[in-house]
């Protein structure tokens, strides 16, 4: 096992996930191939959400992910198999979703599949990336009288 080809990887991935966080878009474009596939199995929009090309990718994250919605990602346990320049990966993967124009909350679990490969750069890259559900599960923050958001990084005073 290329043990330095692994520890990229997983750099990769949760760079990956920082990026999406901090809504780091310039970032996030160099993590993925141009041809990046993504897959995104999440029943909140009542549709399947692929994506193809880079661009397809970020374009959408920017249009939905903008400063009233807070993500967090955390991905782990990684599965990693290394074939040369290519490699697959499987991550069990957690996030949680603040709409707080929406005033919603949405949290779920799933198993990242991702496909990777290294550019003549000798950088890693996803080339396909995606996940189905485990459980999704979303509440109203109005069911919640007491919840208030104290900080949120991209709007100076919290809704």
């Amino acid at each position: 096992m290329d043990l330095a080809a692994l520890e990229e990887i997983k750099r990769l991935k949760y760079r990956y996930l920082r990026c999406v966080d901090t809504k780091n878009w310039d970032e996030l474009a160099g993590a993925l191939t141009a041809d990046a596939v993504a897959d995104y199995g999440t029943p909140a929009y009542g549709k399947p959400l692929s994506f193809n090309g880079r661009d397809a990718i970020l374009g959408f994250l920017r249009d939905t992910l903008g400063p009233d919605i807070i993500t967090t990602h955390f991905a782990s346990q990684p599965e990693i198999d290394i074939d040369g320049d290519r490699a697959s990966g499987t991550w069990a993967f957690q996030d949680m979703v603040i709409a707080t124009t929406h005033r919603m909350v949405v949290a779920g679990a799933a198993f990242y599949e991702d496909t990777y490969l290294r550019g003549e750069d000798g950088q890693w890259r996803i080339a396909r990336t995606g996940y189905q559900r485990t459980y999704e599960a979303m509440h109203s923050l109005d069911d919640l009288p007491s919840f208030r958001l104290t900080a949120n990084r991209w709007t100076p005073t919290p809704t």
